[in-house]
């Protein structure tokens, strides 16, 4: 198995991407129409749910991306572990665009210009002897990307206000929880692919420590603000706000009345890529609303190039701040071993540490491909699985019959993660896996913890019989933490 400096740095070099750009340039009034429907079907649900008041009834009335295509650059090609290709390439688009909304009680919000900027990756496994050799291609952008949007019309009077600011953090999130790592788009290339052998598992475990921030002077604050903390000697209440990709931030305790913090605090985050960004943003704790006071980052792959010790500068609205904030972490990598996962933290890290909030032992990965032998009128159809394991719960879309689709043995191809602590390895229940029509349970079966723990490579696949002649085909995979030296 390659070192982790081997991982860190493997790579073949970027290449140039001019004759993608020709391929896109060629397709771009086709990917024009496609891109646009499939907009308007996924996005439009989502704007409804989660934009607030009457914005929430904003709709497509026109949706033309421009001619002008987007572009790569600095193409970096890599072989993956599960036998697949990963591209990886910066995206930019410059789109002159002409897309209106429009909605009830609000006024036509029209964009004229899309300004959308990333790091894509681009997974195409599993490689294959049949045509077109590629079973799936996967896309995600391995951070989330920078957008930036031109309103025209009334929009204009509040373009970096509420509508401008309200938007772009909707499609933001759509976009993360769609294309994000370690979300990716998961498009079929060969109808019959195994999506066992399609997904791409987490490649291991951050374990990071924020130590703490020297020379906090407080957040920017007006001239009454600054007056008043003169007065009354204002001192900050700090704690630190952590993401890597598009997962759920994690955030330190609160030090009162502190220009110096220390926390000593540790989290274990998911990594899907090491060129995974780590953002830190440090906030004065307030009742009414956390004020900024700086923020930095780093990537997965440089904080463990450093040998795992970090020391950032702050910056506010990109102006340094003269603060700085310490890290410290090291990385663990995910085996199929059961006595890694049943082992204790403190033997896994090698350095002695107790176990704490957030820190876990292990990763359980439910794959769900597809389910079989449904029976009933297709009209009224609606299944999805639903996974749990103890308190956690998770389902798959709601499939419903349309021209085309078998509903009868409908295909799922989805994956749900559950870090694994030692209080769960100590007293496991077992999964369930219930098939669901609309919100009623018409079967289920339950896998226990053992028959996992005792599968060959820590894996229990197959067709599961639910009851009344149907199955559904999925894969429960267990993985314990080995600690990964860097040197």
């Amino acid at each position: 198995m390659a070192s982790l400096v081997d991982k860190l740095t493997a790579s073949g070099g970027s290449e140039s991407a001019g004759f993608l750009n020709d391929i896109v340039a060629q397709l771009w009034p086709h990917i024009n129409i496609a891109a646009g429907r499939m907009t308007k079907e996924i996005v439009e649900p989502m704007l409804a749910k989660m934009l607030p008041g009457p914005l929430a009834s904003l709709r497509f009335a026109k949706l033309d991306l421009g001619s002008e295509p987007m572009r790569f650059s600095s193409v970096d090609v890599h072989k993956t572990d599960n036998d697949g290709i990963k591209l990886d390439m910066d995206l930019h688009w410059d789109g002159n665009c002409d897309i209106e909304l429009e909605g009830k009680m609000v006024p036509k919000v029209g964009i004229e210009k899309v300004h959308l900027a990333g790091r894509l990756s681009i997974l195409l496994c599993p490689l294959t002897d049949i045509i077109p050799l590629i079973g799936a291609a996967q896309v995600a952008f391995i951070n989330p990307p920078t957008l930036k949007l031109d309103f025209t019309n009334a929009a204009n009077i509040a373009d970096c206000f509420l509508i401008e600011k309200t938007v772009r953090k909707v499609i933001l999130d759509i976009v993360a929880s769609m294309a994000v790592l370690p979300n990716r788009y998961y498009v079929k290339l060969d109808s019959g692919n195994d999506w066992f052998r399609a997904y791409q598992h987490h490649l291991g475990v951050l374990r990071l420590t924020v130590e703490r921030a020297t020379g906090v002077s407080g957040p920017k604050k007006s001239g009454a603000k600054r007056l008043l903390d003169k007065i009354i000697k204002d001192v900050p209440d700090c704690f630190c706000a952590v993401a890597v990709g598009a997962e759920e931030p994690w955030r330190t305790s609160v030090r009162k009345n502190d220009r110096d913090p220390v926390w000593n605090e540790t989290h274990d985050f998911l990594v899907a890529d090491f060129e995974q960004v780590v953002s830190l943003d440090v906030d004065d704790d307030d009742p009414v609303s956390d004020d900024d006071i700086g923020v930095a980052s780093t990537t997965v792959k440089a904080i463990l190039l450093e040998g795992g010790a970090h020391e950032l500068d702050l910056t506010h609205k990109g102006e340094p701040t003269g603060a700085k904030i310490t890290l410290r972490a090291e990385f663990h990598n995910f085996v199929s071993d059961a006595g890694a996962l049943t082992a204790s933290t403190s033997a896994e890290g090698g350095g002695g540490e107790e176990e704490g909030e957030g820190r876990i032992v292990g990763l359980a990965t439910v794959l769900v491909a597809s389910a079989a032998g449904l029976r009933g009128d297709r009209d009224e159809l609606k299944p999805s699985v639903k996974v749990s394991w103890g308190a956690r719960e998770f389902q798959t879309p709601v499939k419903s019959y349309s021209p085309g689709t078998d509903i009868f043995n409908p295909g799922f191809d989805s994956a749900f993660k559950m870090p694994v602590t030692a209080d769960m390895v100590a007293s496991p229940g077992g999964f369930k896996i219930a098939l669901l029509n609309a919100t009623d349970e018409t079967g289920a079966v339950e896998v226990p913890f053992a028959d996992v723990l005792d599968a060959p490579g820590l894996v229990k696949a197959g067709d599961f019989d639910v009851g009344g002649g149907a199955t559904v085909r999925a894969s429960i995979a267990l993985r314990g933490l080995r600690h990964a030296p860097v040197n």
